[in-house]
């Protein structure tokens, strides 16, 4: 069992929510002063990441440990885990946005096991991953897995 631990990261805005920019940073020093911007977040990129496209990353590297760790478990061990986090940011009622759901697409190569035995150790895996656990009864989340047979 891990320690209590914590992760820090800031953020700085500048301006009206449409027009302005901004700025995130990790205290682990993988963002530094990484551009953010409404467009970012609801239309082309253009070089710059939102919040939704951090949260995708957390939940597709939270679930692919956490998928790990199952199968290991089971004792069944992956070779790999190939796991793509998908966040929509989708309209609400009235004026804003809201983060409608993560969808999680897995394939890997874990030998031993079928692809029946592969999807359902991939479901309880998500039912084990923090951050499917963080976003749980707000947020929407699919799974797609998938046996590679190569």
């Amino acid at each position: 069992m891990a320690a209590k631990t914590e992760r820090r990261a800031s953020a700085v805005w500048e301006g009206a929510l449409t027009t302005g920019q901004g700025t995130v940073s990790a205290n682990s020093g993988v963002l530094k002063d990484q551009g953010i911007t409404w467009k970012a977040r609801t239309e082309a990129q253009n070089g710059k990441t939102s919040p939704e496209e951090l949260i995708a990353a957390a939940h597709a590297s939270c679930y692919a440990m956490a998928f790990s760790d199952t199968l290991a478990l089971g004792g069944h061990p992956a070779e790999r885990l190939e796991v793509e986090a998908v966040v929509t940011v989708d309209s609400q009622e009235g004026d804003g946005i809201r983060v409608g759901s993560s969808s999680l697409t897995v394939r890997g190569r874990v030998p031993g096991l079928d692809q029946a035995a592969f999807a359902e150790t991939a479901r309880t895996a998500e039912q084990n991953c923090p951050v499917s656990n963080a976003l749980r009864n707000n947020v929407t989340i699919n799974l797609d897995a998938t046996l590679a047979t190569t």
